[in-house]
């Protein structure tokens, strides 16, 4: 088994309990469990850390829409691909704070803002950071993502007080060249090397439901979880096809292939926040029942995230009432070591 390396955000768990050297059998055999044992056992995790009856509720603005000039093959915001999304200008900060005023109405806890950037100019910072200092006077959490970003940008970031930057690996090693070829895995790792380095946590996961095989997803979380540290939000995201995008015709992703991904990662990384992300609006309330069964403890509310439709609050409130789940207050992001230990 692996040691923890002191500085890593996870030292405080014993290394026992968190592990970053999983093989690729191991994981193939996690997903091939029968669905009850795989279930029993994510869920098992799962309470070593959190409450199995709470939610983490987060809101996801799209801040700089469209435009950019990657050409990964889920995203409608490619200018790669003619999807009829008109491209905007970086929104102003009042206008941000505005939306984040109504989302910690509404019971978010954390603000996430998204820019279609390959990576942010330093001078757009200048007022991404205004948006984070506001954010953060409202007491919520911060979270953005921006792109690649070097040292200094992450930096930066951090010193304007940024809790979280999400920078997804999408999927495996060996399935991403089938989706993106203008920038490269270890771009991304690179990117999550800095980020990490300038203390902000991570969040970081990936899109299933793009035509990769068992073997990517197993690929994508043993990625995930021999990071040096876990990151500490981990969003699986099932791809929401749009049209004129590369994979606008993927084959659905049977749903209980969805919820073993959810319980793997679970079980990988237990004291990770999973957060049941892009797809929802196409889930039925059973198969997002599942999901939070098999250790999602975290999801977007709002109509939007960035440019593809989401659940509307009433009917996750409804689906929340049926199932007993609450809002996670703040203070419960993560388990003490203490609770670990239990």
């Amino acid at each position: 088994m692996t040691e923890i390396a002191a500085a890593s955000p996870d030292a405080a768990v014993p290394p026992q309990i968190l592990r970053h050297d999983w093989t690729r059998n191991e994981v193939d055999a996690l997903f091939r469990l029968p669905f009850a044992d795989l279930i029993f056992e994510a869920q098992t995790a799962h309470r070593r850390f959190f409450d199995a009856n709470e939610v983490q509720m987060s809101t996801l603005l799209s801040i700089k829409t469209g435009g950019c000039p990657e050409d990964c093959g889920y995203c409608p915001q490619s200018a790669k691909f003619d999807t009829g999304l008109k491209a905007s200008k970086l929104m102003a900060v009042g206008a941000v704070l505005e939306e984040a005023r109504r989302a910690k109405e509404a019971g978010a806890s954390r603000y996430c803002m998204g820019a279609a950037w390959r990576s942010p100019k330093d001078r757009d910072l200048d007022q991404v950071i205004e948006m984070i200092q506001g954010v953060k006077a409202m007491g919520m959490e911060t979270c953005v993502t921006l792109g690649m970003l070097d040292g200094d940008q992450a930096q930066r970031l951090k010193h304007a007080g940024l809790d979280y930057y999400n920078h997804n690996l999408d999927t495996s090693p060996e399935y991403y060249p089938e989706i993106i070829s203008t920038r490269t895995y270890q771009d991304r790792l690179d990117t999550l090397a800095n980020v990490r380095d300038a203390g902000i946590s991570v969040c970081c996961g990936g899109i299933v439901g793009m035509g990769e095989d068992l073997d990517d997803r197993v690929g994508l979380l043993v990625t995930l979880a021999n990071l040096p540290a876990h990151p500490e939000s981990v969003p699986i995201n099932l791809l929401v096809k749009v049209e004129g995008t590369a994979l606008d015709d993927a084959a659905p992703l049977d749903p209980i292939d969805f919820v073993r991904t959810i319980a793997v990662a679970k079980i990988m990384m237990p004291a990770s926040m999973i957060r049941l992300s892009a797809g929802r609006e196409h889930m039925t309330d059973e198969t997002q029942a599942l999901c939070f069964l098999a250790g999602a403890n975290s999801i977007f509310i709002g109509a939007k995230l960035l440019t593809t439709d989401n659940p509307e609050q009433d009917q996750d409130q409804r689906l929340f009432d049926r199932l007993g789940i609450r809002p996670m207050p703040l203070a419960c992001e993560a388990a003490t070591p203490a609770q670990a230990a239990e």
